[in-house]
């Protein structure tokens, strides 16, 4: 399907971009804000940043910013037969790749493997929850080959590009996409579209504004502190996803999502107010959510004492930290949202 957020996530989606290995996703980010014509810098925790004058040019500083990297695993053992002891990168659950092929970045050459999560054949495999513990990873290859290539304890991976999309499907009057996964580089997709928008419309924010995009959000947000510590936002907005935890009533109709309170901390009310005024002048609305499990790079930075303003704003998705599914309208209906808050928001704190 010709559409313009399907056609930039599936340039996002081919490139793995675990956390602590961001490297080659920057890189296509640096490319696109080149070719849109935006100045660039980067910062020592690999973070890409992109300034915004403001119309006050003394009024607090207001961060936007979506994390490039990506849930995933890491080796932490490799056997005498070449097979591959992994763990968690993230928030992934083996059950959630099954078993499927998936690649090492290994530090000179990138491998295939295959998940194994051994026979239900006989045995109790078939009656509990698979952990970490029960999963390796087949390489065919030795461990003096796969030395060679750079895989060694510590390399990190993720499912092979043909499995993570998008696939756009139902009824294309109003279709669902799906990918491995949005998190968050619909975010990074989003603001790249953001920033198309106020270049092409001449839009300048009232308050200086910094557009970022920030490492390991998944392992605890490290980027976007190491970003906060130096830039002392008053605002910070984190642009990501809201996912669909029992007991949190959120639908995938095309409304986006803003986040009231998580694990951490309780977002700026006055904020999510305003944020929600912006989705009505553009006619829709924003769902909000609560959660006790769940945290954003925004909440992480409340919590380190590191932003007093906070909001969090993205599309709704099923299936989080797995194949997940959005309407594809959804990330229109943000992209109109944040270009209106950007147009008309002056609120000084």
């Amino acid at each position: 399907m010709a559409h313009e957020a399907v056609t930039l996530l599936a340039d996002l989606l081919a490139v793995p971009s675990p956390s602590g290995w961001e490297g080659g996703m920057a890189a296509v980010v640096q490319q696109k804000l080149g070719q849109m014509g935006y100045a660039y810098e980067g910062d020592a925790a690999g973070n890409v940043l992109v300034w915004l004058d403001g119309r006050d040019p003394v009024a607090p500083l207001c961060i936007f910013a979506s994390h490039m990297d990506e849930i995933g695993f890491v080796v932490t053992a490799v056997a005498a037969d070449g097979t591959l002891q992994v763990a968690a990168s993230g928030g992934l659950l083996p059950w959630k790749l099954g078993e499927s092929p998936v690649q090492i970045l290994g530090d000179r050459e990138t491998i295939t493997g295959v998940l194994a999560m051994g026979s239900t054949h006989g045995g109790k495999l078939g009656e509990r929850a698979i952990t970490w513990e029960d999963v390796h990873i087949l390489t065919g290859l030795t461990p003096a080959q796969l030395q060679a290539k750079g895989v060694r304890v510590g390399s990190a991976g993720v499912p092979v590009p043909e499995m993570r999309g998008p696939f756009v499907f139902g009824d294309m009057a109003d279709p669902l996409v799906a990918a491995w996964t949005f998190d968050d580089r619909a975010g990074v997709m989003t603001l790249l579209r953001l920033l198309a928008r106020l270049k092409e419309e001449g839009i300048r924010p009232y308050h200086p504004t910094l557009i970022a995009f920030v490492t390991s959000e998944e392992i605890g947000g490290h980027g976007a502190k190491h970003l906060a510590q130096r830039q002392q936002p008053t605002v910070f907005v984190a642009v990501d996803g809201a996912p669909i935890p029992a007991g949190v009533p959120l639908q995938i109709d095309g409304r986006p999502a803003i986040w009231s309170k998580d694990r951490l901390a309780t977002y700026d009310q006055r904020l999510l107010r305003q944020f929600c005024q912006a989705a009505l002048a553009v006619g829709t609305e924003l769902q909000t959510a609560v959660y006790d499990g769940a945290a954003s790079d925004a909440s992480l930075l409340a919590y380190a004492g590191l932003a007093p303003r906070i909001a969090c704003v993205g599309h709704v998705r099923e299936n989080s930290h797995g194949y997940e599914v959005a309407r594809l309208s959804v990330f229109d209906h943000l992209l109109e949202t944040l270009v209106q808050f950007i147009k008309t928001w002056s609120d000084d704190p």
